[in-house]
């Protein structure tokens, strides 16, 4: 037993020192005296053994714990790892290290609510004062439903409106310095280490090159190369960056950003220093609209029900998707199998790094639902949850949803050309070569067609078409108009109340859709009009 008063912080996602109000709060004092601070980061190993996670992200969490220990280290602190679920770890660590207050960041996924529930009821049993802190979003969702009346904004331009009457947000908050000396850590024991990725028993099958490195000093670092090259960031625009580049060419911040590394507020306060003044892009393509996106998406995602699958969702289309988790053209889809190499060479990425290009994403995704394949948007939605560095709830749903036509865009007669939209910004198909060398000798007329090389081709180049590469799976002019149709007749069809709203995910019962468009980025000379 501690005899010592200990307030704990816990972090989950917020895995920084920097503007991170909960931490701070943790810090203060209470009457004349300081609390010992241990900061813990909870290990269930349910979910080490059960979650759908990729080798390539676990190395990226566990890179970020041993740069976070690393930081509080230096402040007079250190983390703790502790393995169990967190009702039993916080019921046992309340009374063994005389626990008197409990910190940490507001989280808006709905399994994380519940157990935030659950822990404050504890807490409040054991006597502990709990402390939640808005930190993860720019803006206060809270604040942002009830402007918009007690519902979320169902179109950007809509949520752009609200929150530009609360003004400027607030700015990021300073790290804290070395701490009180009544604050630092004490408990130094190993058994409290931050693991190895190897300790974890996960599973290391293809796992890739490390390309972009966990934790909060690589996300400063980052943030301050981007934010330097000042006419890059006034004349940004995602529509005008490139799906297929060898290198990216967009500023990877997402992961940071998914993970806390980096504080989002933070990111738009610097983005607002450097444009000020000058000529500038604006949202909803520019880097400060890509912020706004994601507080639009964490909006809908704290407010609408079942926001992360079709049934019991209001605001999503009901279409009848074939459902089938072992079905050929989705197995294909995952593992870069289609016989399109623009879109083979895009799966092959993300399961070989752990992030692909955003249009990359909008590419693939609209060719696995409504563009050819006519699969689940859910099933892609597990895939991306499971292989990217950033895979972020919220967003990841809110995305399928606009990229498969059931929710915020309606365009649906708008598709993706798997040939047409790489050889936009890639007409040599370098980027196929690289992710696919099978296909590296290909001349480049046939790089995104490899079916219509002459045989002779195929031979010089080393590479038969339906034995070192697959036949493609689908011929999407055809296969297009077919699904064109089929999502003319689910628009037209009626659309009755949802009979279950506490459906497991894909499983198909009528619902109800909301008339909720919204005018989607002029992007659309990405797409092939029909």
């Amino acid at each position: 037993m501690n005899n010592k008063p200990v307030v704990i912080h816990w972090f989950r996602k917020g895995l920084r020192l920097h503007d991170n109000p909960a931490l701070l709060k943790a810090l203060e004092k209470v009457g004349e005296s300081y609390y010992e601070l241990r900061p813990v980061f909870i290990l269930d190993p349910w979910f080490v053994k059960n979650a759908k996670v990729g080798p390539n992200r676990w190395r990226f969490l566990i890179q970020s714990l041993e740069d976070l220990d690393s930081s509080l280290k230096k402040i007079g602190s250190r983390l703790f790892l502790i393995k169990g679920k967190p009702t039993d770890t916080f019921k046992k660590l309340f009374k063994e290290w005389n626990v008197k207050k409990l910190t940490f960041e507001i989280d808006i996924e709905p399994y994380a609510k519940a157990r935030d529930e659950e822990i404050k009821k504890l807490a409040e049993s054991h006597s502990v004062t709990v402390v939640a802190q808005v930190s993860h979003t720019i803006y206060d969702l809270e604040r942002v439903f009830k402007a918009n009346g007690n519902k979320a904004p169902l179109t950007y331009v809509k949520f752009q409106s609200v929150v530009a009457k609360f003004g400027m947000p607030e700015k990021a908050l300073s790290a804290p310095g070395v701490l009180p000396k009544q604050c630092q850590t004490l408990l130094l024991s190993d058994k409290y280490n931050v693991p190895l990725l190897e300790d974890l028993q996960v599973d290391l099958t293809g796992i890739g090159k490390e390309l972009y490195h966990g934790g909060e000093t690589e996300a400063l670092a980052r943030l301050e190369k981007y934010m330097s090259q000042q006419d890059w960031v006034c004349k940004f625009s995602k529509p005008d960056t490139s799906p297929n580049s060898i290198e990216p060419s967009t500023t990877v911040l997402s992961p940071y950003l998914k993970f806390g590394c980096l504080s989002s507020r933070l990111m738009y306060h610097r983005l607002h220093n450097v444009i000020d003044g000058r000529k500038h892009t604006s949202p909803p393509t520019s880097l400060t609209g890509q912020l706004l996106w994601r507080e639009f998406y964490y909006t809908c995602g704290a407010y609408i029900p079942n926001f992360d699958r079709m049934i019991g969702n209001p605001v999503c289309k009901q279409i009848p998707w074939k459902i089938d988790p072992e079905d050929e053209h989705f197995v294909a889809w995952k593992n870069g199998r289609t016989g399109h190499p623009f879109i083979d060479a895009i799966m092959i990425q993300l399961r070989n790094e752990g992030w692909i290009h955003h249009l990359a994403r909008h590419a693939v995704a609209c060719f696995l639902t409504r563009g050819d394949l006519w699969v689940t948007w859910e099933l892609g939605q597990q895939v991306f949850e499971e292989l990217l560095l950033d895979a972020d709830w919220a967003l990841n749903a809110g995305n399928w949803m606009w990229l498969s036509a059931s929710a915020f865009f309606h365009s649906y007669f708008r598709v993706y050309s798997p040939i047409a939209f790489g050889k936009k910004t890639d007409k040599h198909g370098d980027y196929i070569k690289k992710y696919l060398p099978v296909l590296k000798k290909f001349p480049s007329e046939y790089i995104y067609e490899p079916w219509k090389a002459p045989l002779s081709v195929q031979q010089a180049a080393g590479c038969i078409i339906g034995k070192d590469y697959p036949k493609r799976i689908v011929d999407h002019d055809i296969v297009m108009k077919e699904n064109l149709a089929k999502m003319k007749q689910a628009y037209q069809a009626k659309q009755e109340a949802p009979e279950n709203a506490e459906s497991e995910p894909i499983k198909r019962k009528k619902g109800d859709s909301s008339k909720s468009p919204v005018s989607p980025p002029k992007i659309t000379k990405f797409f092939k009009k029909n």
